[in-house]
């Protein structure tokens, strides 16, 4: 079940993103619960996937920012359409909310970055090996969540 974020999540959503194999948050300090209550509580929306009671992925967007601020699905439930689901609902709401270039990071060489090159995503720069940037002028034609 997708449904809206609250701060009754966040605890479950910093737990999925330290859970995470591919682009491990390498120092705590760097992302912590109150970055996700900020940005639910002031120009950004979040988004939870739930199955049986189990939070298994989240994404956050910051429309202030227009970017896609988190999007990451618990290591055992990728492949499944989670991840589509919450980057689809960000996109549209990001979209609706305004009609300027939206954009993220990740790290390169990960199957994130290949999920966002498929979904539609065009790499705009890069910082080193760190991050790669991608920027999205409008949802596609045809992408429908």
């Amino acid at each position: 079940m997708l449904r809206i974020a609250t701060g009754e999540d966040v605890a479950a959503m910093h737990a999925v993103r330290l859970a995470v194999l591919e682009n491990p948050l390498r120092n705590r300090t760097w992302v912590t619960p109150d970055d996700y209550r900020r940005l639910l509580e002031s120009g950004g929306r979040g988004w939870v996937y739930q199955s049986r009671g189990r939070l298994l992925g989240f994404g956050l967007a910051d429309h202030g920012r227009r970017n896609v601020w988190a999007l990451f699905v618990m290591p055992g439930s990728e492949r499944k359409g989670i991840g589509r689901a919450l980057h689809d609902v960000m996109v549209d709401w990001l979209f609706s909310v305004g009609t300027t270039p939206i954009c993220l990071a990740t790290a390169p060489h990960t199957r994130a970055a290949g999920f966002y090159v498929a979904a539609g995503w065009r790499e705009t720069g890069r910082l080193g090996d760190a991050e790669i940037f991608f920027e999205m002028a409008r949802r596609p034609a045809g992408r429908s969540p």
